[in-house]
């Protein structure tokens, strides 16, 4: 499957290149290209607009709650960065009057315009905060000491004197409070109001949404549009780096949150398109991922195609298990597989030579053959000679029956996933002539296949190809191309048909090399045998050095010759008759994301 991906446009002026460099390879997610434009006033006023609307986007996006009505406004931007700044007021005023309650509230209800009458009048009034273990009874000596808080970890106290006499304290006072408690608490409720109706007016705000979204798509087309038409010729003397990166989109809310944590780094982030050319991230699971190297040979799909891997992976597993046709071959395979796992340079390789040796040894022992015998006349096999792949099918070799069978398949199936991708990309009204061949070809060798099985009857079988036949003909010659002149679609057609007509047989006929690979090994294989079996004798040892040493090494020669040709051909029947009938086109940039390589090999 091809992995979605989100075009990223980084702009540095004049920053820190390699630093910002290092810490996407610390990321190890954003595939990079690079490029250089010039930096003038009016491009950095359309990235300072640009930014601020897409700030202004993410604040109302993030804005917890539900708005109980909406706002009219002509400048959305400039409200919510002004509904911004009175909440963050009004949290500072909050934090503040939240502050002022924790002090106050301990000292309880006084009136301070009290206190002040007092002091006019010669009475001095000391206020004191201290810890409990530092306070002390013995500090009535030095004047009359009034307990109005004791919360087990602070005292607060007060003294009264008169102001003219001499006063010597053992601790500190503190300023005495500037309001009572409750006057406190009125001004804290004031402020969570204040909070409370700036937050309101941010969230009615979010009618506006859709307004600036508008306006920053306009902003990001604007910028584009004048980046790509300023040259290097006419730069000034900064110059703006600009970094254009891809990245899959599962990765969109950590690179988000990363990228916004960079400093002096402004990005823009959108959906790739086709146009954009992204790398190609393939996004499969255990067992098709071994294959992704043979779609690599050929070159990874475009953007808006489809991805081959997960049918590459079973048709060729199931065509080098036919050319290699030999159950003995198959568990040397595996063997070779799991000695691979130790090899350094090699390791990666060992799933794949381990699943190709499983599925060696099943066809193999199907086509009941090992190491070229034919393990249908052993005894100990006679309970499962019922699974046995049968020598004659239809008068023909079961084998060669069997490639061709399979042939049809997999055409059928390529033809089945360029219809899909036709209709998904080009919509079915655009994609009617594919569907046409389709419904030909595969409704063709469905209904044959049918009729040959005895399911439909002879009379049923002619009208449903008549149907077929109708349907198709409209989808191949008249309504292939709707936007285009009716006789011009009928000569297109024409011509279509002949190379298909010309085309098909050839393709299914390719795949008769199945059949005559896995019998030029097994017939090589039994002339090895048997030349072995002529050397051995009466059985003497010395004939049966030479027996193991013939039998070993034509067996050996055989396998590599078979393994070569089984990884070739197969290859060769996905890459022209699978790619070719179903429109695949490769040659797409790998998905390569940046990393910084010392990491990598600490890991």
């Amino acid at each position: 499957m091809i992995s979605k991906m989100t075009k990223y446009s980084f702009i540095l002026l004049s920053g820190d290149k390699e630093s910002f460099l290092e810490k996407l390879g610390a990321l190890g997610l954003v595939d990079i290209v690079r490029s250089a434009k010039p930096v003038d006033e009016r491009s950095s006023q359309l990235l300072s607009e640009t930014d601020s609307l897409r700030k202004a986007i993410d604040i109302l996006e993030k804005a917890d709650g539900i708005a109980e009505g909406s706002i009219s406004t002509s400048d959305p931007k400039a409200d919510v960065y002004a509904a911004v700044d009175e909440i963050d007021a009004a949290k500072a005023a909050l934090d503040k009057a939240e502050q002022d309650c924790k002090r106050i509230l301990p000292w309880g209800e006084f009136q301070p315009e009290k206190i002040s009458a007092l002091e006019r009048s010669g009475c001095k009034v000391r206020f004191y905060e201290v810890a409990k273990k530092q306070f002390k009874e013995s500090w009535n000596e030095f004047a009359p000491v009034t307990v109005i808080s004791d919360d087990g970890v602070k005292v607060r106290f007060v003294t009264a004197s008169d102001a003219a006499s001499d006063y010597n304290f053992p601790v500190p006072g503190i300023p005495a409070p500037e309001m009572s408690g409750k006057e406190a608490l009125a001004a804290k409720g004031l402020c969570e109001d204040r909070l409370k109706t700036a937050t309101e007016k941010l969230l009615c705000l979010k009618s506006s949404l859709p307004a600036l979204k508008s306006s920053y798509k306009k902003s990001l087309v604007d910028l584009d549009r004048y980046l790509a038409a300023t040259t290097s010729e006419s730069a000034a003397e900064e110059t703006l780096c600009i970094y254009t990166g891809f990245a899959p989109t599962e990765n969109d809310s950590q690179l988000k949150e990363a990228f916004e944590s960079m400093e002096d780094v402004f990005f823009l982030r959108e959906d790739a398109t086709v146009e954009d050319r992204p790398p190609i991230s393939l996004k499969n699971n255990k067992f098709t991922r071994m294959f992704t190297v043979l779609t690599d040979m050929y070159g990874r799909p475009e953007y808006n195609g489809f991805d081959p891997t997960p049918y590459i992976s079973v048709f060729f597993m199931l065509f080098f298990a036919f050319c290699m046709g030999d159950a003995g071959y198959g568990l040397v395979l595996i063997g070779l597989g799991l000695l691979l796992r130790k090899a350094k340079g090699f390791a990666s390789f060992a799933p794949l030579v381990v699943t190709l040796g499983v599925a060696t040894t099943v066809i193999g022992f199907l086509f009941h053959t090992f190491f070229s015998m034919d393990i249908a006349e052993w005894e100990i096999f006679a309970p499962v000679k019922g699974v046995f792949l049968p020598s004659k099918i239809a008068g023909y070799d079961g084998t060669m029956v069997l490639a061709i069978l399979v042939g049809i398949l997999h055409i059928c199936l390529a033809l089945i996933v360029k219809t899909v991708y036709a209709t998904k990309n080009h919509g079915f009204l655009g994609s009617l002539g594919t569907w046409g061949w389709t419904l030909l070809i595969v409704g063709g060798v469905i209904v044959g296949g049918l009729s040959l099985g005895g399911v439909l009857d002879a009379a049923v079988t002619k009208w449903i190809v008549i149907a077929i036949g109708i349907l198709s003909a409209l989808g191949i010659f008249f309504l292939n191309d709707l936007h285009r002149n009716p006789l011009i679609n009928v000569g297109a057609g024409l011509w279509e048909t002949y190379n298909t007509a010309t085309g098909l047989l050839g393709d299914v006929l390719s795949y008769l090399r199945l059949y005559a690979l896995g019998l030029a090994g097994a017939m090589l294989g039994f002339a090895f045998n048997d030349l072995g079996a002529k050397v051995l004798g009466d059985g003497a040892i010395l004939n049966w050095v030479f027996f193991i040493l013939i039998v070993l090494i034509g067996h050996v020669l055989n396998m590599a010759m078979a393994v070569l040709g089984a990884f070739v051909h197969p290859l060769r029947l996905n890459f022209l008759e699978f790619f070719k009938n179903s429109g695949y086109e490769g040659g797409a940039r790998i998905y390569d994301p940046l990393k910084n390589t010392a990491e990598e090999e600490n890991e």
